[in-house]
């Protein structure tokens, strides 16, 4: 461990944990010093958020010994953790959907007057926390439902500093954020380390972690493998230290671009999937488009340009849409997701919140990877056991899946294996069209190399690819196209060498594109 001549504030010494024959944390050491950011890394299924949960309460270790300022400590409960100032945000919402904002911040402990809780007192108090998170504009009267997933997260970070901690753990916590919600969060969390506290940051994204951390750990396998200075290793050597092996980012490799001379009808004849004037509120606003089997198409775009809604609507989520669907040049009605899984469409959605739209946390790996696929695997609505078997059995094989069990709660799993679970469940059913709304947010990068090199291998079978991402770099390594939306609308359409990180931002900002035609809603 690095050494320093301030005084520990907090230190991890030989902490093991077990479930079953999993073994999460292996003698694992931490040592966390105040004014300081520290960042946390490792693989998905490395032992940070384990370590993390000892260190908050929510764990209790097999072995090993913490220290907090100066004394030896044990929590029994988050509480006890809390009560002692370690406060944790995680990546899953911890809000209730309806209560309001200041309610979900001040749930465990309000202000009261002779004996009932002060509204007026915990609207201010709350408005306060809100300006202390960077996110004074959320209203606290708001019900927490009706805020998006970036605005919820903002006020989880608010809930932990109302309660005015010593040390602050985030885990992911950005992971579901806007980029402008970011940019807040990395000045508060400057702040917060200016004013003495220790923070603990884990994040895959690796421009956040130069952004803020001072300090870096990176775990392997539930051991330590290395504590250093940030700015003292490159990105490759990190990386090589997470996975254990020499580590080179490369995306597969495109195809050759297709000739763009075909007349438009052509094109749109030949397509699996054609989209003409799709609308839905004010969300989505005349969106035509097409896809040809074996093409990744992607979404880019500001969070919140109806890029996500785009998917829901296809897949048939959303009620009340306009607009003309074809597949395979027919025109269709997909009124629900039932129907847009249906054989003679053969669609299906990657969401983007795997935890609670996309798996059963309680329920079993098998359970799960079954759902989708249900029919496929039963006669006379009686489950075939041996050809379950056999297909998860696959599955768990394609996508290199790690759990000791499939019968072990897919909650039990990183989230790196959730979201592969999420994955292979629907490619049970092996579909045509595949949409994935930001797969990879939470993923650390060598399950995302496996993601990407996945993609591409559907696509080179004649999967037809829709894939929103948050994350330049995917957009660029990965598409054959990207349509960038701007206020629900096609801005703009971007293909081969056009694909360019200049070019997503410009036409994301609505700015001009050097040189690039804008879209005619047709796809090559």
């Amino acid at each position: 461990m690095l050494q320093d001549a301030e005084q520990p504030f907090f230190q991890m010494s030989g902490v093991s944990k077990s479930y079953g024959g999993a073994v999460a944390l292996d003698c694992a050491e931490l040592t966390v010093r105040k004014s300081r950011i520290h960042a946390i890394l490792g693989e998905n299924g490395a032992g940070k958020s384990t370590l993390l949960k000892v260190m908050s309460g929510v764990v209790q270790p097999d072995e090993g010994t913490m220290h907090f300022d100066g004394r030896e400590v044990s929590f029994g409960s988050p509480a006890e953790a809390n009560a002692a100032g370690i406060f944790c945000v995680y990546q899953e919402l911890s809000l209730i959907p309806d209560l309001s904002v200041a309610d979900n911040i001040y749930a465990a402990n309000p202000p009261r007057r002779f004996g009932m809780i002060d509204r007026r007192a915990q609207r201010r108090q709350a408005e306060e926390a809100l300006a202390q998170a960077g996110a004074a504009d959320i209203n606290p009267l708001t019900k927490v439902r009706d805020l998006p997933l970036s605005r919820q997260q903002m006020v989880e970070l608010a809930k932990a500093l109302a309660q005015a901690p010593r040390i602050l753990i985030l885990d992911e916590a950005t992971s579901a954020l806007t980029a402008a919600d970011v940019a807040r969060v990395i000045e508060v969390l400057k702040r917060l380390r200016e004013e003495g506290l220790a923070l603990l940051f884990i994040s895959h994204r690796m421009h956040e972690v130069k952004a803020l951390a001072d300090e870096c750990t990176v775990y392997r396998n539930g051991r330590h493998v290395m504590s250093f200075e940030a700015g003292t290793r490159s990105d490759n050597e990190v990386v090589e230290m997470m996975i254990g092996r020499k580590y080179q980012h490369v995306f597969p490799a495109k195809p050759e671009a297709k000739p763009a001379d075909q007349p438009a009808d052509a094109r749109s004849t030949a397509s699996v999937l054609a989209c003409h004037d799709l609308a839905w509120s004010d969300t989505l606003r005349g969106i035509s488009f097409s896809l040809q089997p074996g093409e990744i198409l992607g979404l880019g775009g500001l969070e919140g340009q109806g890029q996500r809604e785009l998917l829901l609507a296809l897949f048939g989520v959303l009620r009340g849409c306009a607009g003309k669907i074809e597949i395979n040049g027919k025109a269709v009605s997909i009124g629900s997701p039932t129907a847009a899984r249906a054989n003679e469409i053969g669609m299906a959605l990657i969401p983007e919140d795997r935890k609670t739209e996309g798996l059963m946390l309680p329920m079993s790996v098998r359970e799960n990877l079954s759902f989708a696929a249900l029919d496929r695997m039963s006669t006379l609505g009686i489950i075939d056991r041996g050809r379950q078997q056999s297909l998860v059995e696959q599955m768990i094989e394609l996508l290199a899946i790690k759990s000791f069990s499939v019968d072990a709660p897919v909650g039990s799993l990183s989230g790196g294996n959730q979201q592969k679970v999420v994955i292979a469940k629907w490619l049970m059913r092996q579909p045509r069209i595949l949409l994935l709304s930001d797969p990879t947010r939470g993923i650390d990068v060598g399950t995302k190399q496996e993601l990407y090199q996945l993609l591409r291998r559907l696509a080179d079978q004649g999967a037809a690819i829709v894939f929103y991402s948050t994350d330049y770099d995917e957009l660029i390594g990965c598409c054959d196209r990207v349509l960038v939306l701007y206020e629900g609308r096609i801005k703009m359409e971007l293909v081969g060498s056009a694909i360019t990180e200049q070019n997503l931002i410009a036409s994301a900002l609505d700015l001009p594109v050097g040189q690039i035609v804008p879209s005619t809603g047709v796809a090559r």
